[in-house]
């Protein structure tokens, strides 16, 4: 007799939204003052990095239009977070960069959200986080090819 896998995968992604709910509430009140979920996350990508990229190349790595993400770097580049340049080679193309600004709204961003994600790390505990991750890391990947 097989089970209709219908019923566990509703109850997957049920859980992975809600989940996913909890947590931009939980973060959107614990970054700075007019800071969002996705102008820390593209703060962080080219923080982490230490590269330009170009618009294309972040909206592509958030799985966004480039017009959201226009729209993000827009946000940004007014607050001073991210310099927007022409390419020198391709005219057609601009290189985005973390600004000196937009690494100390980072590193205040993290330290806001750090305390809540210790907080829930700890209640889960190390060894059930890093058993989640490689079947959450899988999901992201499948998710992706399609």
């Amino acid at each position: 007799m097989t089970t209709d896998p219908y019923p566990l995968a509703i109850a997957l992604f049920s859980e992975l939204l809600t989940a996913d709910q909890l947590v931009r509430n939980r973060l959107s009140k614990v970054l700075p003052k007019g800071m969002e979920i996705s102008h820390f996350s593209v703060l962080n990508q080219l923080a982490r990095i230490s590269d330009e990229r170009t618009p294309a190349q972040l909206a592509k790595s958030f799985h966004v239009t480039r017009g959201a993400m226009t729209n993000t770097l827009s946000k940004l580049e007014w607050a001073g977070y991210i310099h927007i340049r022409p390419d020198w080679d391709d005219a057609r193309r601009k290189l985005v960069a973390i600004s000196p600004a937009g690494r100390q709204a980072r590193d205040a961003a993290l330290a806001g959200i750090s305390p809540m994600i210790r907080e829930v790390v700890g209640e889960l505990g190390e060894d059930k986080v890093r058993a989640a991750l490689p079947i959450l890391r899988e999901l992201r990947l499948k998710l992706e090819e399609d």
